[in-house]
Formats: structure tokens, sequence, C-alpha cells
């Protein structure tokens, strides 16, 4: 099902997903958050500097070990998903089957391999659901917003700092990224997915990560 998928999509797509390679990893996260209800009309240096900033957080958090079972299921793409997590009633991480098959495929057929070596993907949806709990709650969701300097409100020496949405996401990827060893960000390969995968119902959809609570 998966090659048959890419079979159909418009000639030439694949071709133009080379040019996907001469993003860089920062200005994927730049389109995340430039895409998050938000941060419409932002200062594209201002998101370049946030980007930057939860990469590098992210890619600086200690290992944390998945606790959470992981079930598989088969309709990842037509709810636009590649993993999830839920924490009720036990957390659990979702893996659909049928997105990391098409990102596999569209792996070797990019020449991707080396950046994502085989079965890398499935252990960066863990990794990367593993430490969502982390940036959620805690002191490294403190640290997080430290890191970005997003004040929202001064009072004399003291600051309050604000969500910045999308932010947890970009620092998730870089951490999957580091502890899976992969040469570039899940972001680019989510990328090449949301330009092939197959809108259902007439709408477009873009194989992610989603959360419960």
């Amino acid at each position: 099902m998966t090659a048959s998928l890419l079979d159909r999509v418009r000639p030439g797509t694949l071709e133009e997903l080379d040019a996907l390679v001469a993003t860089d990893d920062i200005e994927f996260g730049v389109r995340l958050l430039a895409n998050t209800p938000t941060h419409e009309g932002r200062d594209p240096g201002r998101l370049r500097r946030w980007a930057r900033t939860a990469d590098e957080f992210g890619a600086a958090l200690a290992h944390v070990e998945p606790t959470a079972r992981v079930v598989e299921r088969g309709d990842g793409l037509a709810k636009g998903l590649l993993a999830r997590y839920t924490s009720r009633p036990v957390p659990t991480v979702e893996l659909f089957t049928d997105t990391l098959a098409l990102a596999e495929e569209l792996t070797d057929r990019l020449g991707w391999r080396h950046w994502y070596p085989a079965g890398s993907v499935r252990a960066a949806a863990i990794a990367h659901e593993a430490v969502h709990e982390q940036l959620h709650h805690g002191p490294a969701k403190t640290a997080l917003k430290r890191s970005l300097g997003h004040v929202v409100l001064r009072a004399g020496r003291h600051r309050l700092h604000g969500h910045v949405a999308g932010a947890d996401e970009i620092a998730a990827h870089a951490y999957a990224r580091t502890v899976c060893g992969l040469g570039r960000s899940p972001l680019m390969l989510t990328a090449a997915l949301a330009a092939v995968a197959e809108p259902q119902h007439g709408t477009p959809q873009r194989p992610s990560h989603g959360r419960k609570k």
C-alpha cells in the first residue's frame, strides 16, 4: 500500500523534495512556529531565535527511558498522525504503522537512509513522545520557558516568562534526533511526508505527533 501511494504522487514530486535538503533544521523549526496559532505576524528573526533555542535545549536534554506502553495502529494516514501520546487510562504511545511504513519507503526513495537508518523513525517517534512529559511538567518546562526569554510581564526585578507555542515540539524533535543518532531532524522527514501523504476527504493531512491528556 505504501509503495503504491508514492507511485501515485504527482510526477516530479519526489525530485522536488530534494530541495528540502538545502533547508537547515532550524528553518524547519521556524516554519513550525510560523504555522502555529498565536505566532501570526511574529518577527521572523524572533521565530528563528526561538527555534534555535528550543532545538539546542532539546538536544541537550538528558536521555529518558520510555516508560509508556506502546501500541500499534494502522489508521495514521487517515488521521494525519505518525504517533500520539495519551496519558489515560495509562500512559500510552500509539504508533501508526501505515505512516511509519510510508516514512521508511520515502526515506529509501529519496536516498535519505544515511540520515534516517532503518527502524530509526519508529525509535525517534517513541523518544519524541517520551520526552514530552518532561516538557509539559516539572523543572524542564520552566527551564525551556526561561531559555526562550519570552517575557510577558515585568514587575520590578521579577519577570514572568510566557509559553511559546510549538517550542516544545521543536525541542522534542531535537531530543529524538540526538538520542537516536539521526543525521537530520525528524522535522525534515515530516515535511516530506506532508508533501506526499494523500488528502483524506478533501482535507490535506500533515503526518505529525499528537497528544491527548
